[in-house]
């Protein structure tokens, strides 16, 4: 019988026991992984096609007859026809000059819905676009209208709008496909400024009994027209009665694409209007940079994988149409570094927290996580010839003529458990043809972080809105 004054040597000897498995079970990760700098910079010679090779019809995608429906998923350097960054160095700059505005206008949005005062450029969705380069990494083909116009839209997981240039266009910007008519559509239909789904929008206009929207970018880029119920086709699912943004007027946006398929957590995004038919329930694949491949974006409870590593998604009521995650930690080799448990929370008001963000390309650390993140990934790789940072990138190696390097390993410590360690690509990347190869994460400047596309690359990543969770893996792209 156990004593309640003091536990006997047996009791203490099990909790040391329980305490060292614990510790085991965090450090004993793989500490290190091989980079093959030959591979990832040939890989990053990105053959650039020209549109007309892609321009299948959107029911030519693979569909499955399990409650699953299939998009296939290009990186916009697959799309653009411009010879005008062939240069990875010159790709590299352009990349991070769109990020830069993207993470500045997605902060300057998730201030103002802290603060309860929306600006006209923060209305309905904050995907930001370089005027001459465009925006928006990751593109898929979807069909408008009846019959369907194969168009290609940008997905932004950050947007709750779904929106495509019309006819008459009083002012587009260029696209790859014909700019959409809706006279030409059996089932488009116009939206009148008392229905239900106008009231949704945040900031619905009204004009000649019209509903009116307006979207404005942080770099001075819109759209404005009217909203309309359209069909829509996902695969070979026919979606009907889907809201959508008919475009007018709209300026720079996004390089090729006719629009933008928001699969935000809101209720007029493509997912939120979509409701029962697929649970809240998405997954996507983002295939690495220049692979040459394409990644997927599935729709339906189907696409729900067995054996993911599931993680609770944290709601913020003033910016619902944001995914947030739990975060508890970082690590590098093996070991975790030492931040505040508080860096990452998201506060009662709603600000910080952890974004995850197919728009954005660099993961965004707060200042003092990311310097003590970095500053543990300097320490164990004292071995690799230093180069001088380029662009938002603090961190960078010489690499010039090695074919692999070994490197510490990176993880994200989520909040209940899960650790997911991310392949050496996903972190340390090339930023030219010559060897540079950057630490692939920046500080925020703000308490917000920000989970980028580059690391989320080659990883099944699936949301299951319903039940409010979020799974990595198990498979890979």
């Amino acid at each position: 019988m156990f004593s309640s004054q003091s536990p006997p040597l047996l009791i203490k000897l099990l909790v040391f026991i329980l305490q060292l498995v614990c510790t085991l079970a965090v450090t004993s990760y793989p500490r290190f992984q091989h980079l093959n700098v030959k591979d990832s910079i040939s890989g990053s010679k990105t053959d650039t096609a020209t549109t007309s090779q892609f321009h299948e019809a959107p029911f030519q995608n693979h569909n499955h007859s399990d409650g699953k429906w299939n998009l296939k998923l290009v990186h916009r350097d697959k799309i653009s026809s411009s010879t005008k960054f062939h240069n990875q160095s010159h790709r590299f700059h352009a990349r991070m000059q769109r990020d830069i505005k993207r993470v500045a206008a997605l902060t300057r949005r998730l201030s103002a819905a802290v603060e309860e005062s929306y600006a006209l450029e923060d209305l309905e969705a904050d995907v930001v676009s370089g005027m001459d380069q465009g925006s928006g990494e990751y593109f898929v083909r979807i069909g408008v209208g009846s019959p369907p116009r194969s168009q290609y839209v940008v997905i932004d997981s950050g947007s709750d709008i779904v929106w495509v240039q019309c006819q008459p266009c009083n002012q587009c910007y260029k696209q790859s496909d014909p700019v959409f008519d809706p006279a030409a559509s059996a089932s488009f239909t116009g939206v009148s400024c008392s229905s239900a789904v106008c009231n949704r929008l945040d900031n619905g206009g009204c004009h000649a009994g019209k509903c009116r929207y307006e979207v404005m970018y942080g770099d001075g880029s819109y759209t404005k027209g009217t909203l309309a119920l359209e069909t829509l086709t996902i695969g070979r699912t026919v979606v009907r009665n889907m809201a959508i943004g008919c475009g007018h007027r709209n300026q720079g946006m996004f390089v090729g694409a006719a629009g933008l398929l928001g699969i935000g957590g809101g209720s007029m995004s493509f997912v939120g209007q979509l409701g029962g038919q697929t649970g809240g329930a998405f997954s996507y694949c983002l295939v690495s940079r220049g692979s040459g491949s394409s990644g997927s974006l599935v729709f339906g409870r189907g696409a729900l994988p067995v054996g993911a590593a599931w993680v609770p998604l944290v709601r913020n009521q003033r910016a619902p149409s944001f995914y947030y995650i739990g975060l508890s930690g970082l690590g590098v080799g093996g070991v975790g570094v030492p931040i505040s448990d508080d860096v990452f929370e998201l506060t009662q008001l709603g600000y910080g927290g952890v974004v995850m963000d197919t728009g954005t390309a660099v993961t965004r650390l707060p200042t003092v996580a990311y310097e003590a993140f970095r500053d543990s990934f300097i320490a164990q790789t004292g071995n690799l010839p230093r180069a001088s940072g380029v662009s938002i990138f603090d961190t960078c190696y010489n690499l010039f003529g090695f074919v692999t390097v070994r490197v510490p390993t990176v993880s994200f410590y989520f909040s209940g458990g899960p650790i997911l360690t991310l392949p050496a690509n996903n972190f340390l990347i090339p930023v030219d043809d010559v060897g540079t190869f950057c630490f692939a994460f920046a500080a925020s400047g703000s308490g917000l972080s920000i989970i980028g596309n580059i690391q989320q690359e080659g990883i099944e990543i699936s949301f299951d809105g319903a039940n409010g969770f979020v799974g990595f893996g198990p498979n890979v792209c």
